[in-house]
């Protein structure tokens, strides 16, 4: 799906988020709080405009994606760009090594994968002692009258969008319901702590229809504390 969508994957988010969208990757890219000579993964990068926002600071990212498609044109749009490498992977089996990352982050993708807490598990692995997690997220408003609102607006107004702005409007018909089945804010924050990440906190930005989340890979730990949690969270 996302490879039919990939060409004009990033001109329909801009248009489905009013806008917003530049402002959510602001504000993931200062949490991320990136420097120069770190090594972050970015995980559902798609064509790789997140990653481009973290390699200015001098950042080496490794933007990896599912789909052959997004890898295919974040390659030739970013093919100038040294600071960016990208890798087609699976989230629930990175090809990386344990530790290898200062800083691992997504952003709307981690309700795209199957199993999002194996997927939690494999960035815990893969982040360094001391390293960081940021996930950006659709989430579910607090206040009952902008839940109903944005719901209404996922089922009726966004479907019309997105038959004018997309390549593929069929393939955008997952998307309301994807959101509105993804878990609120509380238990993805649990999902973090589960499998061993600390400090974990989010913040809701855009009156919640969007949650950042935040957690800590501990410095000293258990080597077998992400399995240990994930098999207790079972």
């Amino acid at each position: 799906m996302f490879d039919e969508v990939a060409a004009h994957y990033d001109r329909t988010n801009a248009v489905l988020s009013m806008g917003n969208a530049t402002l959510w990757r602001v504000a993931t890219t200062r949490a991320v709080a990136p420097r120069a000579g770190e090594r972050i993964l970015d995980i559902a990068a798609g064509t790789g405009t997140s990653s481009a926002a973290l390699a200015r600071t001098g950042a080496h990212v490794v933007a990896a994606d599912f789909s052959a498609g997004m890898i295919d044109v974040g390659r030739e749009r970013h093919a100038d760009n040294p600071n960016i490498e990208f890798v087609q992977a699976d989230a629930t089996a990175l090809p990386f090594e344990d530790g290898e990352f200062d800083a691992v982050t997504i952003s709307f993708g981690l309700r795209n994968v199957v199993l999002p807490q194996k997927a939690l598990d494999e960035f815990y692995r893969v982040t360094k002692p001391g390293g960081r997690i940021v996930i950006c997220e659709f989430s579910t408003p607090p206040a009952t009258p902008i839940r109903v609102g944005y719901f209404a607006y996922l089922n009726h107004v966004m479907p019309a969008i997105v038959r004018l702005a997309s390549s593929n409007a069929e393939a955008y018909d997952y998307l309301g319901e994807s959101i509105a089945a993804w878990p609120a804010q509380a238990t993805l924050s649990g999902w973090l702590r589960d499998v061993g990440y600390e400090g974990v906190a989010y913040r809701n930005l855009t009156l919640g229809i969007v949650a950042l989340h935040r957690g800590i890979k501990p410095i000293l730990e258990s080597p077998a504390i992400g399995l240990a949690a994930a098999e207790t969270a079972s």
